[in-house]
C-alpha cells in the first residue's frame, strides 16, 4: 500500500499527534511539570510530561522519550489511559495520548521545561491546573492495566470556553 493510497490530503482533517504522560511512584504521587515562565504554552500551569510525537515515532516510542526528557526517570510499565482529540475548530486539531508511567526508575533530574514536584491527587488538584486536568487527574489515577481506557473530545464554544466530554 502506497503513502498515497492512504487518503492523506489537505483537503481533510489532520491532527498533531501528542503524548501526555502522568509518572506514580510507589506512594501513589503524581510528577507534576510546573511550566517554566518561557514558555509558549502553559507557562506558570502544573500539566503532566509529555510533548509531540516526532515524525517515525510510535505514540510509545514518543511517551518513553518524553518521560525521559523532561524528568530523566524510566518507567517499567506504561498503562495507555486514554485518548483525547481536540477539536481546534481550524485544520489542524490535536489528539494526545495518555498514560500513567509506574515502576519508575533513574534519578530524577530538572528540567528546561520547569519545575517538577510530586504530588497526591488532593493537593494536586488545589494547584494551578492546566484546565483539564481537574478532570483529567482523577480519570488517569482510577485507571488500572486491564482496565478500559477513556476517550475524550474536546472543543472550544463560542466564548472561547473548553467543553470536554468522556466515555469509556
Amino acid at each position: 500500500m502506497s503513502a498515497k493510497s492512504q487518503g492523506a490530503t489537505d483537503k481533510r482533517y489532520a491532527l498533531i499527534p501528542r503524548v501526555l504522560i502522568f509518572p506514580v511512584n510507589e506512594t501513589g504521587q503524581i510528577l507534576l511539570l510546573e511550566g517554566a515562565q518561557d514558555k509558549k504554552i502553559w507557562a506558570g500551569y502544573w500539566n503532566g510530561l509529555g510533548g509531540h510525537v516526532e515524525q517515525g515515532e510510535s505514540v510509545l516510542c514518543a511517551a518513553h522519550r518524553e518521560l525521559l526528557e523532561e524528568s530523566g526517570l524510566v518507567a517499567e510499565k506504561l498503562i495507555f489511559c486514554g485518548q483525547v482529540l481536540v477539536d481546534t475548530a481550524q485544520s489542524p486539531g490535536i489528539v494526545f495520548f495518555v498514560f500513567k508511567a509506574k515502576r519508575l526508575q533513574a534519578e530524577l533530574r530538572a528540567s528546561v521545561e520547569g519545575r517538577l514536584a510530586w504530588h497526591s491527587l488532593q493537593s494536586a488538584l488545589k494547584l494551578n491546573l492546566v484546565e483539564d486536568l481537574y478532570t483529567l487527574l482523577p480519570l488517569v489515577m482510577r485507571q488500572r492495566t486491564s482496565g478500559r481506557p477513556f476517550w475524550g473530545h474536546y472543543h472550544y464554544d463560542d466564548e472561547g470556553q473548553l467543553v470536554m466530554s468522556f466515555t469509556s
